[in-house]
C-alpha cells in the first residue's frame, strides 16, 4: 500500500480535517508590483525493492491570483533507469511525453496565494529494478501558468535500503502545571535490515517542555524538538531510553497535553530539514547538556549508503499527559475609542488579552481560542475590515475583510500565551456626528463549533465598548477631527490569524519544528 512520505506525513501531522481552502480572488499583476510565481517539490529518499512514496507540489505566489491552464513538467532523465515517476492513480491529466519526462496539466481554475497549495499534482517515486543503494540525483519540477515566467525548483532524489521502523507503545501519564515526569522513548527495528542510526521528532503541546537539554537533540527553548541516534539498530530488536520532561506553569489545567512522536531514517531526516530550511525555519539547537543514547532492551538480539522506510504508518507513538490541579484563565475584551468630524475615517483596534495565570493553546486542532463578535457604532460605516473577520446578517455570512458591515464576526488564533493579546484594526467613516456612539467588542461567545473557551475566570470583563466621539472630547457638533488614542494596550501583540479553522503550519515541527509556521492549503 503506498503511502504519503514522512516529510509529507509530519507536514500535516496534528492538523487533520483543518485544512481550509480559502476562496482565491482573481488578481491583477501591476508594473509596480508583478506577481510573481514560486514552486516546491521535497527531497525523496525511497527504498529498494517498495512501492515508493507519494510526494506532490507546493505552489505559490506572491499575491492572491486565479491561475488557469496551468502544467507541472517532472524532468528526471538523470534517474529514468534508477526511478519511475507517475501519477498518482486518479488524480490529474499527465503524460510522458518522453521516458524520464512527466508532464501534468490542470484545466480547471486554480487559486493560489503567498500561504501556498500543497498537494498539487500528487506523484509517485518508486525504484526500478536495477535500481541499487547509493543511486542518487535530481527531479526538476516546473510549474507553468499562461501569462507568467516558469518557475522550477529541483530536488533530491535517492535509492536507499529498506528498513523498518516502528515507534513503540504510547505513554500516559499525569501531572500538575509546573510538576516533572518521565516517558519512555522506544524504537524496533522490525524489519530484515541493520538499521545505521534513527532520528526521532517531536510534536509537544506548548506546556510539555524538556527538563534535560541533549547534546544530540535539538530544542526551541524548553521545547524538545528532534533527537539523532548513531547506533546501529539490529534487526528484530528493541531500543529504548527514559525521556524527562516537566509542565510549564502556565498550563491550563484540569486538561491534557499530547506529544506526537514519528520515527525515520537519517536520510529521511534530511529530506525534512531541507523541507524546513526551504521556509526559513530551524529545527532547534542542540542541548549543552550529555549524549543521549538509546540502550538495547531485553530481546534477541560497512560504509554507510541511504536508508528508507518500507513502512511509515508504524512509526508513530503518542505521549498523553494528563493535566490535574486547577489553573484557569481570565480572556478580557479589549474595545477602543476615536474621535473624529462628519466624513473622517478612523481607526479602532480591538481584541482581547489573556490575563492569565494560563496560557491557551488549541492549536493541534487548529481551532480558535475564542469566538469574538464586533458590533459597529451605528452612526458609522465600516470601509476596511481585517481578513479574518466576516460581516453577519441573520444567519448569512459575507466575504472575509468585506466592508459595510454592522456586525462581524473574528476568527483569532489557536493560541494564546498567558500575558499576550490579540488586536483587529478596523477603520470606521463617521456618517453622522452623535455623542458616545457606541459599539461592542464580545468575547468567549457560544458556538456550535470547534474551539472557543467557555470556562472564563471573569464573565465580566468579557465585553468592552468601541466608543466614537466620546463627551467632552473633539468631533461633536461636526467639529474637531483626527483619530482618538486607542485605549491602553499592555503585552506583546501575536495578531489574529484569518480564516474559519485557519492553522499556523509553523509553531511546532512542520507542521511542526517550525517556530512561525508557514501555512499550506492542500488540495484532493
Amino acid at each position: 500500500m503506498l503511502t504519503h512520505s514522512t516529510r509529507r506525513w509530519l507536514a500535516g501531522l496534528g492538523v487533520a480535517g483543518a485544512f481550509v481552502a480559502a476562496s482565491a480572488s482573481p488578481a491583477v499583476a501591476t508594473e509596480e508590483a508583478p506577481i510573481e510565481l514560486g514552486v516546491y517539490f521535497g527531497d525523496t529518499t525511497i527504498a529498494l525493492n517498495s512501492p515508493g512514496k507519494m510526494e506532490s507540489a507546493t505552489v505559490y505566489s506572491s499575491a492572491p491570483v486565479v491561475l488557469r491552464d496551468v502544467t507541472v513538467r517532472y524532468d528526471y532523465r538523470g534517474l529514468a533507469d534508477k526511478v519511475t515517476i507517475a501519477r498518482e492513480a486518479g488524480t490529474g491529466d499527465c503524460t510522458t511525453p518522453e521516458k524520464g519526462v512527466l508532464l501534468c496539466t490542470e484545466p480547471w481554475e486554480v487559486g493560489v496565494d503567498e500561504w501556498g497549495l500543497g498537494g498539487f499534482f500528487p506523484v509517485v517515486i518508486a525504484p526500478t529494478e536495477d535500481a541499487k543503494d547509493g543511486d542518487a540525483g535530481t527531479v526538476k519540477v516546473t510549474f507553468s501558468a499562461p501569462g507568467f515566467d516558469a518557475v522550477s525548483h529541483d530536488a533530491k532524489i535517492r535509492v536507499g535500503e529498506g528498513v523498518d521502523l516502528a515507534a513503540g507503545p504510547g505513554t500516559k501519564v499525569s501531572a500538575a502545571p509546573g510538576g516533572k515526569f518521565t516517558s519512555a522513548l522506544k524504537v524496533s527495528n522490525t524489519g530484515e535490515t541493520t538499521a545505521k542510526g534513527a532520528s526521532v521528532v517531536f510534536y509537544n503541546d506548548y506546556g510539555i517542555l524538556a527538563d534535560k537539554h541533549y547534546s544530540n537533540c535539538t530544542y526551541v527553548d524548553d521545547t524538545l524538538r528532534s533527537c539523532h541516534f548513531d547506533e546501529d539498530l539490529a534487526p528484530d530488536a528493541t531500543y529504548g531510553v527514559n525521556l524527562a520532561y516537566r509542565l510549564g506553569k502556565d498550563t491550563y489545567a484540569p486538561g491534557s497535553q499530547v506529544g506526537e512522536i514519528v520515527w525515520m531514517t537519517p536520510a529521511e531526516f534530511e529530506d525534512y530539514e531541507a523541507y524546513l530550511d526551504s521556509a526559513g525555519v530551524s529545527a532547534g539547537e542542540p542541548g549543552t547538556g550529555g549524549k543521549l543514547t538509546l540502550v538495547e532492551l531485553p530481546t534477541k538480539s560497512g560504509a554507510r549508503g541511504f536508508q528508507a522506510d518500507i513502512d511509515p504508518e508504524n512509526n508513530r507513538s503518542l505521549l498523553e499527559v494528563t493535566v490535574t490541579g486547577k489553573n484557569g484563565t481570565d480572556l478580557e475584551a479589549i474595545g477602543d475609542k476615536a474621535t473624529g468630524k462628519k466624513g473622517d475615517e478612523v481607526d479602532v483596534t480591538v481584541g482581547f488579552r489573556n490575563n492569565g495565570p494560563a496560557t491557551l493553546d488549541h492549536s493541534r486542532g487548529g481551532s480558535p481560542v475564542t469566538h469574538m463578535n464586533v458590533e459597529i457604532p451605528k452612526n458609522t460605516t465600516v470601509v476596511a475590515a481585517p481578513d479574518f473577520c466576516f460581516p453577519i446578517t441573520g444567519d448569512e455570512w459575507g466575504e472575509p475583510g468585506e466592508p459595510g458591515g454592522r456586525l462581524y464576526g473574528c476568527y483569532p488564533t489557536p493560541f494564546i500565551k498567558a500575558g499576550d493579546q490579540e488586536t483587529a484594526d478596523f477603520t470606521l467613516r463617521i456618517d453622522k456626528v452623535v455623542p458616545n456612539d457606541t459599539g461592542t467588542v464580545k468575547i468567549n461567545l457560544p458556538c456550535r463549533c470547534d474551539g472557543g473557551f467557555y470556562a472564563d475566570l471573569k464573565p465580566a470583563n468579557d465585553t468592552a465598548k468601541i466608543l466614537v466621539n466620546a463627551s467632552g472630547e473633539g468631533g461633536e457638533g461636526g467639529e474637531g477631527g483626527g483619530d482618538g488614542g486607542g485605549l491602553p494596550v499592555t503585552g506583546q501583540s501575536t495578531g489574529l490569524i484569518a480564516g474559519i479553522g485557519a492553522l499556523l503550519l509553523a509553531a511546532g515541527v512542520g507542521g511542526y519544528l517550525v517556530a512561525k509556521r508557514r501555512r499550506t492549503r492542500f488540495v484532493a
